[in-house]
């Protein structure tokens, strides 16, 4: 049993919002739904809810409005190559929001930061002013573009 899960807090949504991760991450499911069967919810609505992703359970529950996403609290996704930071940019952000630095907010207000897995090299490079250039490339940027920063480190 994992130790620790993130445990997600939903209005109402939070079936759909299993739905949504599970089909965009590959290695991933839904492991268990318990739903409503008398009041104090519809009948038949998801109270909680399990789900897999690369390993790494969720938990979600839903709580009602009381509670939003915030940037408080985001996911990293650790991308080997453009391509999979660009699927992952244009999965998570379609119906939420662009942010800057590679961070997205889903359709359901959950900040996920996407990031090259090259980016840390860059940025933590002992020769500081290849790293500055590199840092404010990716100031500039939403989504991270790999050739422009590496671009940018190399002057």
């Amino acid at each position: 049993m994992q130790k620790i899960t993130p445990f997600l807090w939903f209005d109402n949504n939070a079936e759909e919002a299993m739905e949504f991760y599970t089909s965009v991450f590959s290695n991933s499911k839904i492991n268990n739904v318990v739903r409503y069967e008398k009041v104090p919810g519809p009948v038949g609505t998801v109270v909680t809810g399990t789900f897999t992703i690369e390993g790494q359970q969720f938990m979600v529950l839903n709580g009602g409005p009381e509670f939003k996403f915030n940037h408080a609290v985001s996911f990293f996704i650790n991308c080997e190559t453009q391509d999979e930071v660009d699927y992952f940019w244009e999965k998570l952000s379609k119906g939420g929001e662009e942010e800057p630095c590679g961070w997205v907010k889903d359709k359901f207000g959950l900040s996920w930061q996407i990031v090259p897995a090259q980016l840390g090299g860059f940025l933590q490079d002992g020769n500081r002013e290849k790293a500055g250039r590199a840092m404010d490339a990716m100031f500039k940027m939403k989504k991270i573009n790999i050739a422009a920063i590496e671009a940018a480190f190399n002057g």
